[in-house]
């Protein structure tokens, strides 16, 4: 049983900066994949930035170099460092889990923290 816990959501004005947490509550393997969605109002969930085994990241095109990831594996943790942020980041941003266990992928998701980007 694998538990995520989200933070560092709130409201700020655009051009502004914020940093998301991710804690795992429970066991976390070298090959998890962590990674950051989010899902807008009237929108799909989608992906924002990913970090794997060796740190290889993987970003969405749409941050244009705005978004971090990073990883604290010492700490369980995930953060997300966003800069430069615009309205249309407005979202809820989810953190996830992947572990991959014998060919299966298997998938741990937190409660979401709500993002708020004022004109």
């Amino acid at each position: 049983q694998v538990q995520l816990v989200e933070s560092g959501g709130g409201l700020v004005q655009a051009g502004g900066s914020l940093r998301l947490s991710c804690t795992v509550s429970g066991s976390i393997a070298v090959a998890d994949v962590m990674g950051w969605y989010r899902q807008a109002a009237g929108n799909q969930r989608e992906l924002v930035a990913s970090i794997g085994p060796g740190g290889i990241t993987n970003y969405a095109e749409f941050l244009k170099g705005r978004f971090t990831i990073s990883r604290d594996n010492a700490k369980k943790t995930t953060f997300l460092q966003m800069s430069s942020l615009k309205p249309d980041d407005t979202a809820v941003y989810y953190c996830n889990l992947k572990r991959t266990i014998f060919g299966k992928i298997y998938d741990a998701w937190g409660q979401g923290t709500l993002v708020t980007v004022s004109s």
